[in-house]
């Protein structure tokens, strides 16, 4: 097999998903509605909605993962990308900023992911939302903010996906001294708001890369077994041979079935 190069961040940060629909660039966009402030500067969204929208609409939240630098992630062409395909499709989406800056702000940017959605179900009307219909999906190190969501389980979280996610932090990365507490690593792990019995959780995807690395895996992999032993409802997509970013860094086949079917579980979760 021959190697794969990974691009450099300026040229990732413009990349965009490997999978497109018609109508993806007819879209409706709201771009750097201020959501709150946090450490004195305001914080952003923007909101995707399809071109012919009547009535409100379900959404899907993006969380961004981190630790980033303050390069305003809901304007990485993944994100962008993302939420012209999933308003293509019929769906609001949300884009927004948060204060994951470095390990020691988990807390921080777990209240702006709470405090946006409770923006969004605020401002339902204004924005075309359907309060009551919503779904997050989390990328990478976004997997810390759903094990809230995942332990409260409000009515109005219809669905969850993680994407190449960090599910569960209880096991520190080998060789890497975060300065996080083994309490805050066990807050933050979304294996852990499964519980001991998810039935009740809202139905989730995993989706996992294989040439990702061992530790987050490995953390994927507990997460998933978690997951199954406690009766959630779980859909699980490998890419053996794609990396961590394959939906934006793997233009092949098993992409594209994977978010093709992630847009399918969407649906039917909040539509169906």
């Amino acid at each position: 097999m021959t190697e794969k190069k990974n691009p450099g961040f300026q040229e990732m940060v413009r990349m965009r998903v490997v999978f497109e629909v018609p109508g993806m660039d007819a879209v409706n966009v709201r771009r750097d509605l201020e959501y709150k402030t946090g450490d004195g500067q305001p914080l952003h969204m923007d909101v995707y909605a399809p071109s012919k929208a009547r009535g409100p609409r379900p959404a899907v939240v993006l969380v961004h993962g981190g630790p980033v630098p303050r390069i305003g992630a809901k304007n990485m062409g993944v994100f962008v990308s993302y939420g012209e395909l999933l308003a293509a499709s019929g769906l609001v989406a949300v884009a927004f900023d948060h204060r994951f800056l470095a390990p020691a702000r988990l807390a921080d940017a777990a209240e702006d992911v709470a405090d946006l959605v409770e923006h969004v179900r605020t401002n339902a009307g204004s924005l075309g939302v359907d309060p009551e219909r919503l779904a997050l999906w989390a990328f990478s190190g976004g997997g810390p903010f759903l094990a809230a969501p995942l332990r409260d389980r409000p009515a109005w979280l219809r669905a969850v996906v993680a994407y190449y996610a960090v599910l569960d932090l209880q096991q520190p990365a080998p060789g890497v001294d975060s300065g996080v507490s083994s309490d805050l690593r066990r807050t933050f792990s979304a294996i852990c708001g499964l519980g001991d019995v998810a039935r009740d959780a809202p139905p989730i995807l995993v989706a996992r890369a294989g040439l990702h690395h061992e530790w987050l895996n490995a953390g994927i992999d507990r997460f998933v077994q978690a997951a199954l032993s406690t009766g959630a409802t779980l859909d699980l997509l490998n890419h053996p041979d794609g990396r961590h970013g394959f939906d934006i860094l793997d233009d092949d086949a098993r992409s594209k079935q994977i978010i093709r079917r992630t847009l399918e579980f969407l649906w039917d979760q909040l539509v169906g």
